[in-house]
């Protein structure tokens, strides 16, 4: 097979891209601006017309009522028309083969909020999204159209499905975006989610659970602080408790994150919340940790009451520590890629893409919707990286050079695919 060693973004790409990074399409779990993600998918999809469009709808409703969608995400869904701006979009370069046949890329175009200034000077591209994730959409279809042009068997006897998606951002955790597809179907024997890796392979991906320790108490004047619950303290006490008790290890660690209560210097504080996050590698250490956070909290507890029983200003607190106090789980019981994946290696090796190494740690994305799914391999792979291009901050950007070595990087790994001995197809459609 010829193989491509550069994947060249044309001038209408640029202009796509460009268009892209000037609508805005942060969702409404980021900002209340209104996003224009049916705008942007509509011009992406109108840019490949040689594509099929397969499906174009916002998720059901009722996919949000399972049991491991975010709690930010369930109390959003309660205000109406929450889906409605945040459709999904599924592309097929030929018609449909079997899955043993079949590639599927996904790529999200919902961003973080902040809009960034827009430009491009010929080799960078700069504006929300530039890297995570429109510009590397953009790159894609150059480089499924590359591979094409090379090989008849790309989109004829290799079938490529795009996914343009929603709700990867504001903690969404592609329940109403990547899940629901994968759900229906739209995936194949490989499948490559675009995200910023150094134009590594990443067959791993991480996912977190967040608790809520919430003290929910009575309040006092600061000339009487003995007659309330003091929130502050106990929730100061119990972050640098769960601190030392939360030990992380390679599979999985905690972040002690917001504490609040208040922000007056002449009040005791009766009520506030610390949030802690628990990422974690594989799904046996996300039980183990949330596990140990809930025996923390509850040892925690015991030992403030014991430590503060003799103080005046936080007897009342101590005494009562236990009946104020309680954990809720903001999102918990998300699966991981665990990088197991039959003859990914041996196609990337062949597409000649590098492996990201072992013992760098991987990071949460859509790609844990594909743990579990048979007959499969997944990877994550894309240009630039989250923080050197700094994508969810300001002065986001991605350099044309990267864009196009992505391109090529996608053409090759589609003529390696096509080039693949055919594994058993667990569908048997025709």
């Amino acid at each position: 097979m010829r193989t491509a060693d550069v994947a060249e973004l044309t001038d209408a790409d640029h202009k796509l891209l460009v268009r892209l990074l000037e609508l805005p399409t942060a969702g409404p779990l980021e900002t209340a601006e209104p996003a224009r993600l049916w705008d942007a998918q509509f011009a992406y999809a109108e840019s490949a017309p040689e594509f099929e469009v397969l499906h174009h709808a916002p998720a059901d409703l009722s996919e949000l009522r399972k049991p491991d969608v975010p709690a930010t995400v369930r109390e959003a869904a309660r205000h109406a028309g929450f889906l409605d701006g945040q459709p999904n979009l599924v592309l097929r370069l030929g018609r449909e083969r079997p899955r043993a046949r079949t590639v599927m890329f996904n790529v999200h175009l919902d961003t973080v909020s902040g809009m960034e200034p827009v430009s491009f000077d010929g080799e960078v591209f700069r504006g929300r999204g530039a890297i995570d994730a429109k510009g590397p959409a953009v790159a894609l279809l150059a480089g499924i159209r590359d591979a094409a042009a090379r090989d008849p068997r790309i989109g004829g006897d290799v079938s490529v499905l795009v996914q343009a998606v929603s709700g990867e951002e504001g903690g969404a955790m592609g329940t109403f975006g990547t899940r629901p597809l994968v759900e229906r179907g739209y995936f194949g024997a490989l499948n490559v989610f675009c995200e910023p890796t150094g134009l590594r392979y990443l067959p791993r991906a991480t996912a977190s659970a967040t608790a809520r320790v919430r003290v929910e108490g009575f309040g006092a004047i600061d000339d009487r602080p003995g007659d309330g619950h003091n929130a502050t303290v106990l929730l100061g006490f119990l972050a640098q408790h769960l601190a030392a008790e939360l030990r992380g290890d390679e599979d999985g660690h905690a972040c002690i994150a917001g504490l609040h209560t208040g922000t007056a210097h002449n009040r005791v504080y009766g009520s506030g919340e610390l949030l802690v996050n628990l990422a974690y590698a594989t799904e046996s250490a996300g039980a183990r940790l949330t596990g140990t956070l809930d025996h923390a909290v509850a040892g925690g507890v015991e030992r403030f009451g014991a430590l503060f029983a003799d103080q005046p200003e936080f007897a009342r607190t101590a005494a009562e520590a236990r009946s104020v106090t309680t954990v809720d789980w903001i999102k918990r019981g998300l699966p991981t890629l665990s990088g197991a994946a039959p003859g990914l290696d041996a196609i990337m090796a062949a597409a000649g893409v590098p492996r990201w190494p072992d013992h760098e740690p991987a990071f949460t994305c859509d790609a844990i919707w594909m743990s579990g799914v048979p007959g499969t391999a997944t990877a994550v792979l894309g240009p630039g990286d989250l923080a050197a291009n700094n994508a969810h901050a300001e002065g986001e950007f991605a350099a044309l050079a990267d864009l196009s070595a992505f391109a090529a990087q996608v053409s090759r790994v589609l003529l390696a695919f096509a080039d693949a001995p055919t594994g058993t197809e667990p569908d048997d459609r025709p």
